[in-house]
């Protein structure tokens, strides 16, 4: 049985070929709904940026990775540039002011500070000639009445200082780290150091310690603060908070410090340490009551005896300019070898007269230690502190 086709002879259906005439786009000037239906028809149309999956993804993960930048860039705590999570205030110019009895945040330990009397503070003599605005007033670590105390008193409890270090062995690895000794070798160099007051305002690199690590920032610590001295005069631990401590470093700027100000404070009265060009034989120190007395590097105070006030009881000091802030990516801090600068460093000042024993350096491999021999631990005018550059912190 055939089928035969409608005699009507109209399509019953759309044709197989595109329609005649010109097409009309769809409403709106978008693309097409649907492709065309022929082989050979015009290419596809193109999709906009935001309908690809994997170009949207990419793009906003660049935008993520830009605020994150941002936002970790503009932070004041950033790495290098603040001292609140540890980083090096140098870059900055921060100083931060800290009061005799203020423990600071980061410390190491609780405070050993002993002695509640103090020596009159007492300015620097010399240095009256102009200056960088960076640069600051070295005293050698050897005058007399740099430092103070009280006769057979020691302003520091080494011991106590010893237990609390054995009683947490991650504070204590990250001190040696500061001190370039073995950790097991942090109670022999806290032994051999000499516990003291400042007499004067005195400038430092101050080591926290912070996420178990040690950190480093730029301070200026007040006249009647308790801390050990090395044998050649160089402060290495605050004995309130137990924070070790080297030379202060170089600045590009004017310190801008931070911190409420004490009584008597003038910035052209900070000082900072320089190593005694050898070994102290012992420490010529001044009493609250004006008597005077000398103490021996190591001693605690069990050998002190008097002694006549000295010619000059107002160390000399001599325009000193810090040394260079070591690389924020290095693990070696600053040095206490003396600094270097266009300025009269090493030199005597016009208030003491030159003299060939107290002029040289001490020769190259004598470091010095609390027992004066030539190799030691770490505790002459050339240990520092090896850490990460980072701030406060105490």
């Amino acid at each position: 049985m055939s089928v035969d086709p409608p005699s009507s002879g109209r399509p019953t259906g759309p044709p197989s070929g595109p329609l005649s005439g010109p097409s009309q786009p769809p409403p709106g000037g978008g693309p097409p709904s649907e492709p065309p239906s022929g082989g050979g028809g015009d290419p596809e149309p193109r999709r906009p940026w935001w309908g690809s999956v994997p170009r949207v993804a990419i793009i906003a993960t660049a935008v993520v990775a830009a605020v994150i930048l941002a936002v970790v860039l503009s932070r004041p705590d950033n790495g290098g540039t603040g001292a609140s999570d540890g980083g090096t205030s140098t870059a900055s110019g921060e100083v931060f002011l800290q009061p005799a009895a203020d423990t600071g945040p980061d410390a190491f330990t609780e405070s050993t500070a002993e002695e509640k009397s103090s020596a009159s503070p007492v300015a620097p003599s010399g240095a009256t000639e102009s200056a960088p605005q960076n640069a600051v007033r070295g005293v050698k670590g050897d005058a007399p009445g740099l430092y103070g105390g009280t006769r057979n008193v020691a302003s520091c409890d080494v011991e106590k200082q010893i237990k609390y270090f054995g009683e947490a062995p991650d504070k204590q690895r990250a001190f040696a780290s500061v001190a370039r000794i073995e950790s097991s070798e942090v109670p022999a160099y806290l032994r051999s150091l000499t516990p003291v007051q400042l007499r004067m305002d005195t400038r430092v690199t101050n080591h926290g310690y912070k996420d178990g690590a040690p950190t480093s920032y730029q301070a200026v610590l007040q006249a009647r603060t308790a801390v050990l001295v090395d044998d050649r005069g160089v402060p290495r631990v605050r004995c309130a908070c137990g924070n070790p401590l080297s030379p202060p470093v170089a600045q590009q700027s004017a310190p801008r410090t931070t911190g409420e100000e004490w009584p008597g404070y003038k910035p052209s009265n900070v000082v900072m340490v320089t190593p005694a060009p050898k070994p102290v034989d012992a420490f010529v120190m001044c009493e609250p009551d004006g008597e005077w007395f000398e103490r021996r590097p190591g001693d605690t105070g069990k050998k002190d005896h008097k002694t006549q006030k000295p010619e000059k009881p107002s160390p000399s000091a001599s325009v000193t300019t810090p040394t260079a802030p070591p690389d924020t990516t290095s693990s070696q801090p600053p040095t206490g070898e003396p600094p270097t600068s266009d300025t009269d460093t090493t030199g005597p000042t016009t208030d003491e007269p030159p003299s060939s024993d107290t002029q040289q350096p001490p020769p190259e491999g004598d470091t010095g230690t609390g027992t004066g021999s030539d190799t030691g631990t770490g505790t002459g005018s050339d240990t520092g502190g090896g850490t990460t550059e980072q701030a406060p912190s105490s």
